[in-house]
């Protein structure tokens, strides 16, 4: 599956209606959605305390995860750095084979490999309970996104003004 039909898949999955991308560009949903990552390896994490239990912090993550972009209003204004990003987001998810988008391509999916590669470091050090190895790919995932958050501000200006979504 190529990165563009896996960021439409996980849109189709959250759900993410009109609706939900307005209330989601609410900075304080953005900031806070941020809590994901970390909370989901900290349940995961919690199998050493809880045993089985740990399903439980697990699925209330990933409730927090679904419920996040419909829990805040839409923002009084988007004139800030993470309302941008998510507004780049959602045009990006529209329009990334748009040719006014092409320079952003490759850093989107380098951006999106390096999450990958943290994603998949996280997941071996909480299978493993490798702390470092835990901590590691956390913080590659989590300064990806945060990279490509970025990077979706600068879509988002270099759409500016065209009608985009």
């Amino acid at each position: 599956m190529d990165q563009d039909k896996s960021f439409r898949a996980a849109e189709t999955m959250m759900g993410m209606s009109d609706a939900a991308w307005s209330r989601h560009t609410n900075p304080w949903s953005g900031w806070s959605r941020l809590s994901v990552l970390p909370l989901l390896a900290l349940a995961a994490w919690s199998r050493v305390w809880i045993d089985w239990w740990a399903l439980a912090p697990i699925a209330l993550v990933l409730a927090w995860t679904w419920l996040n972009p419909r829990l805040f209003p839409p923002p009084a204004s988007t004139d800030n750095w993470m309302s941008r990003g998510v507004i780049g987001e959602r045009i990006w998810l529209a329009r990334s084979q748009d040719p006014a988008l092409a320079h952003h391509r490759p850093v989107v999916r380098a951006l999106t490999a390096l999450g990958v590669a943290g994603a998949v470091i996280l997941l071996a050090g909480l299978i493993l309970l490798d702390l470092p190895l835990t901590g590691t790919g956390l913080a590659v995932a989590m300064l990806s996104k945060l990279w490509l958050l970025d990077r979706m501000v600068w879509v988002e200006r270099d759409s500016h003004g065209d009608g985009a979504p």
